[in-house]
């Protein structure tokens, strides 16, 4: 045992977070004993109050504190078009672009089968009974543009296509292989404008 006990037990905990390994763990728990009490209360506040009072939008699955998400409820959204996205994550990189003024729908996964995730794992009914409840013109499809994203897309787009709806992808100003919280406003701005109509 290199630490005392509470110390170890910090360390353990810190790489349980996603990206952080045991040697940034250790930076970070070390960062928080030099940290004030003060300092060290506000951050254990903010945790437990997120975790709290973030919920799940009941239209679109977004994260938010209020219900419906302030998106959802703004009377200035295009209600009839809804831009599809893996995660929360994309729809703060989709609002930066300040390109988009219509509703989301945030999936929470993409298809894969080598990981056992198909259609029931992911928002799939939920959004497809939003088209059929809603008058719903356009859906934007911005999955992310790798191989889960793109099965995923292709496969709401031969759901939704029968119902009507125009179906479009965002264009691959994105590069391929990568996620859509890693690209600028620019990248994301132009693939918006000039996404393309699937099918």
């Amino acid at each position: 045992m290199y630490y005392a006990e509470p110390v170890a037990k910090l360390i353990n905990e810190l790489t349980k977070l996603p990206g952080i390994g045991p040697k940034t763990a250790q930076r970070l728990a070390f960062h928080l004993l030099r940290a004030s009490k003060e300092e060290v209360t506000k951050l254990a506040s903010a945790l437990l109050e997120a975790k709290d009072k973030v919920t799940y939008c009941s239209i679109c699955y977004n994260l938010t504190d209020t219900d419906p998400c302030r998106i959802c409820s703004n009377p200035g959204r295009d209600q009839s078009t809804i831009c599809v996205v893996g995660d929360p994550k994309s729809v703060v990189a989709m609002e930066r672009t300040k390109e988009f003024s219509g509703v989301y729908h945030v999936l929470h996964g993409n298809l894969s089968p080598i990981e056992g995730i198909g259609p029931d794992q992911i928002k799939v009914k939920e959004l497809l009974k939003r088209i059929q409840e809603n008058e719903i013109t356009e859906l934007i499809l911005a999955t992310d543009p790798n191989v889960e994203g793109e099965a995923t897309a292709m496969y709401i787009a031969k759901l939704v296509k029968p119902l009507g709806v125009k179906v479009s992808r965002i264009a691959h100003g994105v590069p391929v292989g990568g996620d859509l919280e890693y690209a600028d406003e620019v990248t994301l701005a132009k693939a918006l404008i000039n996404r393309r109509e699937i099918g």
